[in-house]
């Protein structure tokens, strides 16, 4: 960790005195649309145009990006506006033609990053570029070595110049973002890996344009030190992520806003509000485990109703209190807290179940 972490070559982003933006659509749906984008983008805060060329989908028959041609309007973008380039890879032959049409910057998506193959058939098409900048998302599920992995294997064949980039991670249970932030484990990567360039998605965090500027906010809490975020000519028409887009001059607004924030924030106010969005997640994961539960507790009464079982059990309540308390004990939370938190949630799963019946 300490070879990965004193083996960064940070030049590529110390050379500027503010936040390194990228930004630009989701896809590439056509040259209009892509140049538009560009042209309507503020260079004075944006360096990097981005678009997908290649496009990872879940399922086939849905748009997997225009490919190769979506590389030469890249082109016309650097030749009109002089922004820097970035485009998403997945294999050896993405490396390759990204690099014959000169695009600065390559990023590695979150499904690519959990697989070693993937990463390392990368690493192997990268071998030589050394001037090659390369940004990695972390992986879909908050797996840390997964990551750094990522970085190790790019790094044994001298690339450099890497960054990466906070997306948020996929979380089982119902939650208001498309991918929940985990604040306290970019922490750690930060802690473990202070050299390494950190940037911030706020767009596939929240999966809306609602809430990416409370996450580019609490981003630069975190010391990240620019972000990614999505926008289109067109938004609402875009052929994906439309949900998530915002337009140049809404993000030029919001960019604004955030360099003053970061401007006058002092440093204690900073730690203080880190531990203010730390509780803030945690609550939130709370609240919707508690929905969770009590929509299980629904799902139990209806079962006790059609098959006439009394709804108190009390071996189960006792086996319940027994194990969270031992539980509680070795975590270091006190039997008193959790006797009450369990009360509570018994009495209005009784009170759910007793409803339905």
């Amino acid at each position: 960790m300490e070879k990965l972490n004193n083996s960064i070559d940070r030049s590529w982003i110390d050379k500027r005195n503010q936040p390194f933006i990228i930004s630009g659509p989701c896809s590439a749906e056509n040259e209009e649309q892509i140049l538009e984008t560009a042209n309507r983008l503020n260079s004075s805060y944006v360096q990097v145009f981005r678009a997908g060329i290649w496009k990872p989908r879940t399922k086939p028959n849905n748009f997997e990006g225009v490919g190769k041609k979506g590389l030469e309007w890249l082109s016309k973008v650097k030749k009109n506006t002089g922004l820097m380039l970035a485009t998403e890879i997945a294999n050896a032959e993405h490396v390759k033609l990204a690099i014959s049409f000169g695009i600065d910057i390559l990023w590695i998506g979150a499904r690519s990053t959990a697989s070693p193959f993937t990463i390392q058939e990368i690493a192997d098409a990268m071998e030589g570029e050394r001037n090659q900048i390369i940004l990695v998302k972390n992986p879909i599920h908050p797996d840390i070595e997964l990551w750094i992995g990522a970085l190790e294997r790019l790094l044994s064949k001298g690339i450099r110049k890497l960054g990466v980039i906070h997306r948020g991670f996929y979380t089982y249970k119902n939650s208001k973002y498309r991918n929940q932030p985990n604040w306290n484990l970019l922490l750690n990567f930060r802690k473990k890996f202070p050299r390494i360039p950190i940037l911030c998605d706020p767009s596939h965090i929240c999966g809306s344009k609602e809430g990416i500027f409370d996450i580019a906010k609490k981003a630069y809490h975190f010391q990240c030190e620019g972000l990614m975020i999505e926008s289109h000519c067109d938004p609402d028409s875009a052929w994906s992520d439309a949900k998530q887009q915002i337009t140049p001059e809404n993000l030029l607004k919001m960019l604004k806003e955030l360099t003053y924030i970061e401007k006058y924030d002092q440093k204690s106010q900073k730690y203080l509000d880190s531990f203010r969005i730390f509780i803030d997640e945690l609550d939130e994961n709370i609240i919707s485990l508690l929905a969770e539960r009590m929509n299980i507790s629904k799902k139990l009464g209806t079962l006790k109703k059609a098959s006439d079982i009394e709804i108190f059990q009390p071996n189960r309540w006792k086996d319940i209190m027994e194990k969270s308390i031992n539980l509680g004990k070795n975590l270091g939370i006190s039997e008193e807290l959790l006797e009450g938190i369990f009360k509570l949630l018994h009495q209005e799963s009784i009170k759910i179940q007793n409803q339905i019946r």
